[in-house]
């Protein structure tokens, strides 16, 4: 059951539920947490999400309020006054009717009723879930701070969330400090709330009646006085224990398809981590080839670098060989001439004529020759300093640098080559565009399929828009005014192919649409190519556009064909799955202005703001403006700016909307510019 425990704690205080209540949207709040979380609302102002909680209809009443005498044209609502932080907590001396609850979960408001918080139905199931959960766990718990032979706890902190036993409970968790307020309950859960939960349940509105009957209109359990009284008497009511047996076995079925989801996610679970184990060993594996083969590399450049060295070695040997050699003799011959040279300069000091001139033509002779010796000598080293030896590593370092890994020739030669696109068969369109492509090789390689990427229309990151066997696609709900790149590649068992050349796509500047019959109510009907609606019903039906927007600035009117009998219709824009048989901003799903011949309202999720003087005939035009840059929404009619920006931090997807009845008929005009002027 440990499982499960998220589920049965409450999402105000985070604890286990106590008296759980269940509120209109189904979710659950303790009965305390509930009354903290009560705020008062000003007086005449409907809580904001879900104004549909009272029983009169706003519409209706600002319709009433035109016939009343004390109406000063401004309308039945009366200005919102906020404290700072927006709402006031409620003092339990105001009564109920002021006073909304907001669901901390889904943060749907509703209205209290004059029984306040009683007038929420106890979950007595989730009480009995959350007691046997407490026992179970409480059965044989443990002290969780004890070293050895842990004993039995005898207290549980419900914030930290921990059992202790008596010793430790003193020395860990005492009871002061910033501890004291921490709440210290019993393992074992009190069997009172068992005793309450199980008891027979009783009507809500009658609380000496038991349940006996399910109301299927209402879906909630009903007492026979309920019937009596006329409340459910023209609902679908059915037997409860019939009822109750049909929904266990819905729940059941509905199981069992979780239950098989659960299982295929288990095995799917296991194959995932038998994969990580895999995936690490050959990891591993291939990492020890990859670091053997560099290794391999490594050594083969260490002994050819020693070859390398040692030729450079050799020619340094020999260099310094003939530089020494060199210095060797001519040293040899320095010392000879200086000799010679020292002897002749003693002979010229000399004064005897005779004895001068029996050795000087042999001296002068010495001397010359000597003279010329050192000039056919050479004055100059035998070698230069520079090794005229050169390594071109370029290649290598370029080869180093480009090893990567490659597929086998066997899957290389399979691989699909780049498809072609083919530009005479692609084309845009508003903001949809055709691609088609082809083979371009006339060998018979096997191609299982194709993959066609676009970019997100900013020069970004490619995202994969189709994966198939066909050669022609069609991309709608692109964004108008944009470039987008495309390409595509093929593949097969062997592997992907490469991609094709790119191809630039710009859509259109201004959006081009009709009214869309596929979304449309079935009492709708279409005309003039789907730009002109009515409908056959008195009742507030919904169609949608073609066009879907999520960037850009947007701009179309509606012309007013038909007005009979100051019918009030709503144009705006919706989500895809809003709802088609209510009037359009009745959910959250829409963001609309509904508008009869004297005045407007704004309206989403059912809430009304905003009501403006002024109103539409025969012959108007209605204006949306759609600025998904500034993520607002403003409306205009007969070309004049119709109240302030009337939605802001709008974000997804939108599409244009009109809801309307018999009395309507309106045509639609696209292609428009964006109006200059905004307030």
């Amino acid at each position: 059951m440990d499982a499960m425990e998220e589920e049965l704690k409450c999402p105000v205080c985070g604890s286990l539920f106590k008296e759980p209540i269940i509120l209109p949207c189904s979710h659950n709040v303790c009965l305390a947490c509930a009354r903290n979380i009560i705020v008062q609302t000003p007086e005449g102002e409907t809580p904001p999400q879900n104004r549909c909680s009272s029983d009169y209809d706003y519409l209706d009443m600002d319709k009433m309020s035109m016939y009343s005498e004390t109406d000063s044209g401004y309308g039945s609502y009366t200005p919102c006054l906020k404290s700072p932080n927006g709402v006031r907590v409620f003092p339990p001396a105001l009564v109920h009717r002021h006073c909304s609850i907001t669901c901390p979960l889904c943060h749907r408001s509703v209205s209290l009723e004059e029984r306040g918080l009683r007038g929420f139905q106890r979950n007595r199931l989730l009480e009995a879930i959350v007691s046997r959960y407490q026992q179970s766990r409480a059965a044989s718990v443990k002290c969780q701070l004890c070293d050895r032979n842990p004993v039995d706890a005898t207290v549980m902190c419900e914030q930290c969330d921990v059992f202790y036993c008596a010793p430790c409970q003193q020395r860990c968790h005492p009871s002061r400090g910033p501890l004291a307020k921490h709440r210290l309950l019993p393992p074992a859960p009190a069997q009172a709330g068992t005793a309450s939960a199980r008891r027979q349940a009783t009507c809500v509105d009658h609380e000496a009646e038991n349940y006996s009957m399910y109301c299927v209109s209402c879906q909630t359990p009903v007492c026979y006085q309920c019937l009596e009284e006329g409340k459910h008497g023209k609902h679908d009511v059915k037997p409860l224990a019939a009822m109750w047996k049909q929904h266990k076995c819905q729940l059941s079925q509905a199981l069992n398809g979780v239950s098989d989801k659960a299982k295929e996610a288990k095995e799917f679970l296991v194959q995932l981590k038998n994969l990580l184990q895999q995936i690490q060993e050959n990891g591993v594996e291939f990492e020890a080839c990859l670091v053997a083969q560099c290794d391999a590399l490594i050594e083969a450049l260490t002994r050819q670098r020693a070859k390398l060295l040692t030729k450079v070695t050799k020619e340094k040997e020999s260099k310094l060989k003939t530089v020494k050699d060199q210095i060797t003799h001519c040293t040899m011959k320095l010392r000879q001439t200086t000799g010679m040279m020292e002897f002749c300069l003693e002979v010229i000091k000399e004064n005897d004529p005779s004895g001068f001139l029996q050795i000087s033509d042999a001296l002068i002779k010495r001397v010359l020759v000597s003279q010329e010796q050192w000039v056919r000598s050479a004055l100059e080293p035998k070698v230069c300093p520079e090794f005229a030896l050169t390594v071109n590593t370029d290649p290598l370092m370029q080869s180093i640098l480009q090893l990567d890994f490659t597929q086998n020739k066997a899957e290389t030669s399979t691989v699909p080559p780049a498809p072609l696109l083919q530009l005479e068969k692609c084309c845009m369109r508003n903001n949809s565009a055709t691609l088609a492509w082809r083979i371009t090789t006339v060998q018979a390689l096997p191609v299982e399929g194709y993959v066609l990427e676009l970019d997100d229309g900013n020069s970004g990151l490619y995202r994969e828009v189709y994966v198939g066997k066909e050669t022609i696609c069609t991309v709608d709900g692109l964004h108008f005014n944009s470039s987008y790149n495309a390409r595509v590649k093929a593949y097969n068992s062997a592997g992907v192919g490469a991609y094709s050349k790119v191809v630039v796509l710009k859509t259109s500047d201004v959006a081009w649409f009709t009214f869309d019959p596929t979304s449309a109510h079935r009492d709708i009907v279409l005309s003039n190519e789907n730009q002109t609606v009515t409908c056959n019903s008195y009742d507030d039906r919904v169609v949608l556009g073609m066009a879907a927007f999520s960037k850009g600035v947007h701009y179309w009117e509606l012309s007013v064909d038909r007005y009979d009998n100051h019918p009030d219709p709503a144009f705006g824009v919706a989500r895809i799955n809003t709802m088609k048989d209510m009037m359009l901003g009745k959910d959250d799903k829409a963001w609309a202005m509904y508008v009869d011949n004297n005045r407007s309202w704004f309206m989403h999720n059912n809430s009304h703001t905003n009501r403006a003087e002024g109103g539409i005939t025969k012959g108007s035009t209605v204006g949306i403006l759609l600025d998904l840059t500034k993520h607002t929404l403003t409306f205009f009619i007969n070309k004049q700016q119709h109240g302030p920006v009337a939605f802001e931090n709008l974000e997804g997807v939108f599409m244009p909307a009109v809801s309307l009845n018999r009395n309507v008929q309106v045509t639609l005009i696209t292609g428009l510019e964006v109006p200059k002027s905004i307030m």
